[in-house]
């Protein structure tokens, strides 16, 4: 009997498929760092830490947000100034001290080596500024495995803007791009883009989780590939 010849786009079965990944509560731990810094900001200001779950769950909107959610808690009415100088202040001592504390989510880097076997296109699409974390993505040796990483400060508009997520994908084929993070601004970026939206539930959010209306949800980074090979395959 004649055997069938294998094609290469067989072997790779999710050739040609954009996987656009969040950074912050999606691939790596960032919380521990993210809070740390935000309680040697606001020291300064004679606080005492923050409370560690609400502040983790704001990670996704940025270290304003942090900082403003902290000085509120406490009711310290801070001039739009001082809070300007107080970000400065954290990105500074964030950006010398971003792993010190923070790991990939269990799973995360031989999935994303699977992906790349299947075939899958792989970028980073995260609001958190490029200039930070493609250094991340360094150090905890993950950028290996990413074409492209796009911050929040790079394109025109960041997440939930639809053009955060083209631009992280390379094209504008919405049905062959998938996002996957695990707060508002990823799930409605991807509304807004008109993607697969699938939302992992042990990250970041201060929302309840169906109010993010994910077209998927896992609770487990490794189930990313089965849930993809039964979809694009």
């Amino acid at each position: 009997m004649k055997k069938t010849k294998t094609s290469l786009f067989d072997k790779r079965p999710l050739q040609g498929l954009s996987v656009c990944f969040d950074l912050d509560g999606t691939l790596v731990d960032t919380a521990p760092d993210l809070v740390r810094v935000t309680n040697e900001v606001i020291s300064a200001r004679g606080h005492g830490p923050v409370d560690y779950r609400k502040a983790r769950a704001a990670v996704g909107y940025g270290s304003r947000r942090m900082i403003t959610d902290a000085l509120a808690d406490v009711n310290d009415h801070a001039t739009e100034a001082e809070v300007d100088a107080m970000q400065a202040e954290f990105l500074s001592r964030y950006a010398d001290t971003l792993d010190q504390l923070s790991r990939p989510f269990a799973g995360v880097e031989p999935t994303l080596a699977r992906l790349t076997v299947l075939g899958a296109e792989l970028s980073v699409c995260t609001n958190k500024p490029g200039w930070l974390a493609r250094p991340l993505l360094e150090k905890l040796a993950l950028d290996q495995y990413f074409i492209r990483t796009i911050g929040g400060d790079e394109p025109p508009q960041k997440k939930p803007s639809a053009g955060h997520i083209f631009t992280t994908a390379g094209h504008r084929n919405s049905a062959r791009i998938v996002m996957v993070g695990d707060s508002w601004p990823d799930m409605r970026a991807a509304q807004n883009a008109g993607v697969h939206a699938i939302l992992m539930t042990y990250g970041y959010t201060p929302l309840p989780q169906i109010r993010l209306r994910a077209d998927t949800r896992l609770s487990r980074f490794r189930d990313i590939v089965p849930t993809l090979l039964a979809r694009y395959h």
